[in-house]
């Protein structure tokens, strides 16, 4: 028992160390700048280690359906990504990153570079992504690779648009979900533009 005390006692001045370092994104990254339409966003986690999340991205539960937790892999062929990758994403001026939420929750505050294509409009506007109108549907044979996300693991509106967009030709391999969205974004305190 009093090793155990000991050993504890030994650990104490490692977590006060841990508390007073800087709060970054990895190990020596304390943040990333993205390109965003009106200039350069540094992205960063709040510094502060007593921050907590408040209001609706508190929520744990919502009535299912419609708010039910979604699957790892949205359709066969898609990639599933973290923050990290994301963050590559945002910092890669070959991928578009796209905010799936409708125009009220993406007014509310998004991800740094993030493009607004609600779910409800992806189909239409897949020539911004790189396809082609023909007279089959589209052509996706040049698409650019995309990442989507939306409120979070109970948010379906990116797994609708990613399913919807690999109907009308988009190729699965194509497409990166980051299934954690806002709400995990947040969670991190990692920075959000508008709202």
């Amino acid at each position: 028992m009093r090793l155990l005390s000991f050993l504890f006692l030994l650990c104490l001045p490692v977590v006060a160390l841990a508390a007073e370092t800087e709060v970054n994104i990895a190990p020596g990254v304390p943040g990333v700048t993205v390109p965003t339409r009106s200039g350069s966003v540094e992205i960063v986690r709040i510094p502060d280690t007593a921050n907590e999340l408040s209001g609706e991205w508190a929520r744990t539960s919502r009535p299912c359906p419609s708010f039910c937790i979604q699957p790892m892999q949205p359709a066969p062929g898609v990639t599933t990504i973290g923050e990290l990758e994301l963050l590559e994403m945002l910092a890669d001026p070959e991928m578009t990153v796209v905010d799936s939420r409708t125009p009220d929750w993406y007014a509310g505050g998004t991800i740094p570079g993030a493009v607004n294509m609600p779910y409800t409009e992806m189909t239409d506007r897949l020539g911004e992504l790189g396809c082609e109108i023909d007279f089959d549907g589209w052509d996706c044979t040049e698409a650019e690779p995309v990442a989507l996300f939306c409120n979070g693991l109970w948010c379906g509106q990116s797994p609708t648009a990613i399913r919807r967009m690999i109907e009308a030709g988009y190729p699965a391999e194509r497409i990166f979900y980051y299934r954690g969205g806002m709400q995990s974004w947040r969670m991190l305190g990692l920075t959000v533009t508008g709202g």
